[in-house]
């Protein structure tokens, strides 16, 4: 199982386990409505049964290689998920995800956590490329990979169903040898 990494800002990333599923939850609950405006999956997250299926199937995905997720803990507190969605370690490549709640926005603790997911996917699990998809209207998510120097590389049109809508994907991507060329980038 992946250790928890540490972040900077009093922020840690951490595997989840099935004793989050209460909090995890709550945080979903709490968060419903605008991460169902950007996300597929809130709606099928209706109970802390729910969300403790979700943490047996990340950690099922980590032991095999396939994805890695973490809890993002800020102050003591959940505060949101990011990791890697899918892992192809043939062609050594992934694709972050991540979210975080309404109340922690603004504190740079998402571009932090992405920066750590970072370091751990070029050094630890020696990725060559990472990519970020997010929706092209979502400038908050959108920030994130143009904050930390990854290429813009196209559009995904009608990429995802939200609901009653489609949804156009921005995707980025960043190489091993181009993390740590951009003002912003860290490598420590």
């Amino acid at each position: 199982m992946t250790e928890p990494l540490k972040a900077g800002r009093g922020l840690e990333l951490r595997p989840l386990k099935v004793g989050d599923a209460g909090a995890l939850f709550a945080l979903v609950e709490a968060n419903r409505d605008r991460l169902r405006r950007w996300l597929p999956w809130p709606d099928a997250n209706r109970s802390v049964h729910d969300s403790r299926a979700y943490i047996l199937r990340v950690r099922a995905q980590a032991r095999r290689g396939t994805a890695s997720s973490f809890g993002l803990w800020w102050k003591g507190e959940l505060v949101g998920v990011a990791g890697f969605v899918w892992i192809d370690t043939a062609n050594r490549s992934a694709a972050l995800g991540y979210w975080l709640a309404a109340s922690t926005e603004g504190h740079g603790l998402m571009t932090t956590a992405v920066s750590a997911l970072l370091r751990h996917g070029f050094r630890t699990l020696k990725l060559n490329r990472i990519e970020i998809r997010a929706g092209v209207r979502n400038r908050r998510s959108r920030a994130i990979p143009e904050r930390l120097g990854f290429r813009h590389e196209g559009t995904h049109h009608q990429a995802e169903r939200l609901a009653d809508r489609y949804v156009d994907h921005a995707v980025y991507g960043l190489l091993a040898g181009e993390w740590g060329a951009t003002p912003g980038q860290t490598r420590r």
